[in-house]
């Protein structure tokens, strides 16, 4: 017999396909942003916290094996479970540095007295709490030549503090919270997200150490970017079909939540209503477009009334006027954007409120160029309302570093392609690119142009340090200062000195006018808040600045002191 072919019983298992090389980049470098900032934590607890010393080695442990692991496992599960790896470290190390450093900021403390005054039965807003500030706690300055001691957010996270009260004084009790709601809001990210994305929201919540740091330091705006993280993740997609179902109601919901912890979402959420409009108009038509809009307003305005109904009921006016606050306050400029023209780079404007009025027109002018152009610009719906902030009176950089997560999770879940189909206006003038530069153009060159006219204006005040009285050999404890009104307006004047970025304490006036006629000279004899005024090292600028309200202007000068003797 001739010997047949032998039958093959089993096929060798298919190999498992290896894990995308970016995806082994993207785990590693996730590992890698845990190192920024975790050795001064260390260093802090080795001295007398060795149980969170000890935790923060047995991380470094584990960053050093989770990178070996990335590059050398051969499965996309097992790559997975080391991006779970990288997620427990990070929440570990956020963790240490909030045991380690929980005392919190100006708006923890803030917070935290809101939360006390709302157990204890008492109004929270137009409240001013003067006994909070000073001893390492912030001071904002505003432009009438005083301070803002009131609580100026939307309640939900003195609401959320109030349990944890019980943890200590100071601003820890908003610290816990808004930590905790860091750490929600990246494991959040992290399980929605793709699995080969999970660790980009590691490194953006949890690792570098800037988002971490700003809840350590209890701002309202962390629990709000916690709640936008489920709206945001997908965004195009609610309302698909012409139904929200129970997940775009939670997501709506959320959206309400945010605008009751905190005044940042009230700027993003025209964009997100605004594109999801039209892409369901794209999908669905006009009128079915507009009842599903109509329905996440309905969910996330319940929520956010039920959120401050309380405060509505108990001090209406008082409440309003305080969730407004950061944009009636008039806190003196402040930050890296447009406005540092007139802070550092020339001697001061008498034209700040065009900042204000700038950011305004850039916001309106932003969404409106996106509703024209929708289809293109509809990926960088969580990107663009912070552009705004950069033509404000305050536009420091937390304004966009706290709202970074939901770039990532926009640039991942919500790409170009969810959009090719959205609605945008049919305008025929609009059909070739020339017009719609032109357009565009338009449209934002009123907030550029306001911009320019701020931080083109002149110092309204000419002041000229005149003598100095020294308490010691690098102690001043009084100036006299000759300053002229050049304003056809009366001004008055409240003056500071500075050494570097940010305000320093308004020195007291001991003997000069309160207001100065216009076209006027006078003395002003100033004294410091401290009673000393001590020089800084050779070579910081010293500027005399001089802030007045109506109208809002700043006028600096350079002061050169020397030691006496």
């Amino acid at each position: 017999m001739t010997p047949g072919r032998r039958t093959l019983w089993w096929v060798p298992a298919t190999p498992p396909e290896p894990p995308a090389q970016w995806h082994r980049v993207l785990t590693l470098l996730a590992g890698i942003s845990l190192f920024i900032g975790t050795r001064a934590i260390w260093t802090q607890a080795a001295g007398h916290r060795l149980v969170v010393a000890a935790a923060i080695s047995v991380c470094y442990a584990s960053i050093l094996a989770c990178g070996v692991l990335a590059l050398v496992v051969r499965r996309a599960r097992s790559l997975a479970r080391v991006d779970l790896c990288v997620l427990v470290t990070a929440v570990t190390l956020t963790l240490c540095a909030w045991a380690m450093n929980h005392a919190g900021s100006d708006e923890a403390v803030l917070t935290t007295q809101a939360a006390r005054e709302l157990v204890a039965g008492h109004p929270v807003y137009g409240q001013p709490w003067p006994w909070l500030f000073g001893h390492g706690v912030a001071l904002t300055p505003t432009v009438t030549g005083g301070y803002d001691f009131t609580y100026g957010y939307p309640p939900l996270a003195p609401l959320l503090t109030a349990p944890l009260l019980w943890l200590g004084h100071g601003g820890t009790p908003a610290t816990a919270v808004s930590t905790a709601a860091l750490i929600a809001g990246a494991v959040v990210l992290w399980r929605m997200l793709p699995t080969p994305w999970r660790s980009a929201a590691t490194m953006v919540c949890l690792g570098f150490g800037f988002l971490p740091s700003y809840g350590r330091l209890g701002y309202p705006a962390i629990v709000a970017l916690a709640l936008l993280v489920p709206v945001v993740v997908r965004w195009p997609r609610i309302g698909q079909g012409g139904r929200l179902g129970t997940g775009g109601l939670a997501r709506a919901a959320c959206l309400g939540a945010a605008c009751a912890a905190q005044q940042l979402p009230w700027f993003v959420a025209p964009f997100l209503l605004a594109g999801v409009y039209a892409v369901r108009r794209g999908e669905l038509g006009a009128r079915a477009a507009a009842l599903v809009v109509a329905k996440i307003v309905e969910a996330a305005g319940g929520v956010w009334l039920l959120v401050n109904t309380y405060f509505v009921v108990s001090e209406p006016g008082t409440w309003i006027r305080g969730i407004v606050l950061p944009l009636t306050q008039g806190a003196v400029i402040h930050g890296q954007g447009v406005v540092g023209v007139s802070l550092y780079f020339t001697d001061g404007s008498d034209r700040l409120d065009w900042y204000s009025h700038a950011s305004m027109l850039l916001a309106a002018g932003l969404l409106a160029v996106f509703v024209l152009f929708v289809r293109r610009l509809g990926p960088a719906a969580t990107v663009l309302p912070w552009c705004a902030f950069f033509l404000a009176t305050r536009s420091q950089d937390g304004y966009y570093l706290m709202m970074t997560p939901l770039w990532l999770a926009a640039a991942v879940t919500a790409p170009a392609s969810e959009f090719a189909s959205a609605w945008q206006p049919r305008l025929r003038v609009l059909s070739r690119r020339p017009a719609r530069i032109a357009a565009t153009a338009l449209l934002l060159i009123p907030a550029l142009a306001s911009a320019a006219w701020a931080a083109t204006g002149t110092p309204p005040l000419g002041m000229r340090v005149t003598s100095a009285r020294w308490a010691t050999a690098t102690g001043v404890s009084r100036l006299e200062v000759e300053v002229t009104n050049t304003e056809a307006a009366a001004l008055a004047p409240h003056f500071t000195l500075t050494t570097g970025q940010g305000m320093n304490q308004y020195w007291t006036v001991v003997r000069g006018p309160a207001t100065l006629p216009a076209h006027a000279t006078a003395r002003y004899e100033l004294r410091p808040p401290a009673g000393r005024f001590g020089l800084p090292r050779p070579g910081v600028r010293i500027r005399l600045r001089a802030f007045t309200a109506v109208p809002q202007t700043l006028s600096s000068a350079d002061v050169r002191l020397r030691p006496s003797g």
